[in-house]
């Protein structure tokens, strides 16, 4: 039962993030844009932005497996970065959609009766 337990805690579950600058200048450049980013959905990875892919792996010998894939189909130009955390890290990220600063409204004086 103990081995059940650590096989999946949040510290031996990793997130794998591919985040990339691709050429788009040429009808060429875009497609070998788009083939990357077509594998890495092949491969299990979804969109967290643009050009920002993610991937949950069930341990580090996983996530080396698809590591290792996207290193396989680099592209030959642009720029592309792997990083693997636990799922633990993953969870203290702060997301925010949308949210527009706002302006606090000043508080108005009343009138204090004894």
């Amino acid at each position: 039962m103990l081995q059940i337990s650590n096989r999946f805690n949040a510290y031996r579950i990793m997130w794998v993030l591919v985040f990339f600058d691709l050429p788009t200048e040429t009808k060429k450049d875009r497609k070998v844009a788009s083939k990357f980013r077509k594998g890495l959905i092949a491969d299990g990875f979804t969109m967290f932005q643009f050009s920002i892919y993610l991937r949950n792996c069930p341990s580090r010998e996983n996530a080396e497996v698809h590591t290792k894939r996207v290193k396989n189909s680099l592209p030959k130009n642009g720029k592309v970065g792997i990083l693997k955390i636990t799922d633990k890290q993953f969870g203290n990220m702060e997301l925010f959609h949308g949210i527009k600063e706002t302006v606090i409204p000043q508080p108005v004086q009343q009138l204090q009766l004894f």
